[in-house]
C-alpha cells in the first residue's frame, strides 16, 4: 500500500476511534457530554461549535453519521489531506457558528452537519473546479446520497435541520473558495 493511501486510511481510523470512544466515554457518563453542544446564543454554547461533530445522542445517531462521513471524508482525501482538513475546519467551524446564530435553541450535537458540508462540496466541486475527478465524485456521490436531500426538510422536531442546511452552505462556500483560491493545489 502506497504510503499517501496508508496515511489517509490512518486518518480515517482515527476518526472513527475517536468518535466511537467519545461515544463511549458519553454513554459511561449518563450522556454529560451532549451538554457541551452548540446552544444558540448562549455564551456556554459557542463551546459546542468546535465539540458538537464529535459528540452523539446515542450510539444510533452515531452509527447513522459514521459510515457516510468515512465514505465522504475519503473521496475528499483525494485531493489532498490538506485539503480535506481545511475542508472539515472550515464546515465544522463555519456550520457550527451559523448554527449558534441562527439556530432553534436547544442543544445541537452530532456530526451531521460536517457530513452534509462534505456532501455539498463535492457536488459543488463539479461545478466550481471542473475537473474530470470532480465529476465523477459528484455523481457517485449523487447516486449513492442523493437521499441525503431530505435531510434539508424539517421533518423531525429532534433533528437539527439548521445543522444540515447550514453544513450545505458552508461546503458549497468552501467549494467556490477553493476555485477562488486554488486551494486544492496542496499536496498530502
Amino acid at each position: 500500500m502506497k504510503t499517501g493511501l496508508k496515511k489517509r486510511f490512518r486518518i480515517l481510523i482515527g476518526l472513527a476511534a475517536t468518535l466511537i470512544i467519545i461515544q463511549l466515554f458519553d454513554t459511561l457518563t449518563g450522556g454529560t457530554l451532549s451538554n457541551f453542544g452548540i446552544l444558540p446564543r448562549y455564551a456556554q454554547g459557542l463551546i459546542g461549535i468546535p465539540l458538537s461533530p464529535f459528540l452523539h445522542g446515542n450510539w444510533g445517531h452515531l452509527f447513522s453519521n459514521l459510515p457516510v462521513l468515512l465514505v465522504l471524508s475519503a473521496l475528499l482525501m483525494a485531493h489532498s489531506i490538506r485539503y480535506y482538513v481545511l475542508a472539515s475546519l472550515f464546515i465544522i467551524f463555519m456550520e457550527g457558528t451559523l448554527v449558534w446564530l441562527f439556530g432553534r435553541t436547544a442543544i445541537h450535537i452530532g456530526a451531521s452537519g460536517w457530513v452534509f458540508g462534505l456532501w455539498g462540496l463535492l457536488l459543488a466541486n463539479a461545478f466550481f473546479l471542473r475537473r474530470a475527478k470532480d465529476f465523477f465524485f459528484a455523481i457517485l456521490v449523487f447516486v449513492y446520497y442523493g437521499g441525503i436531500v431530505f435531510g434539508l426538510l424539517p421533518w423531525q422536531e429532534d433533528i437539527s435541520t439548521e445543522g444540515h442546511i447550514f453544513g450545505v452552505i458552508s461546503g458549497l462556500i468552501f467549494s467556490w473558495l477553493s476555485k477562488k483560491w486554488a486551494i486544492t493545489s496542496y499536496t498530502q
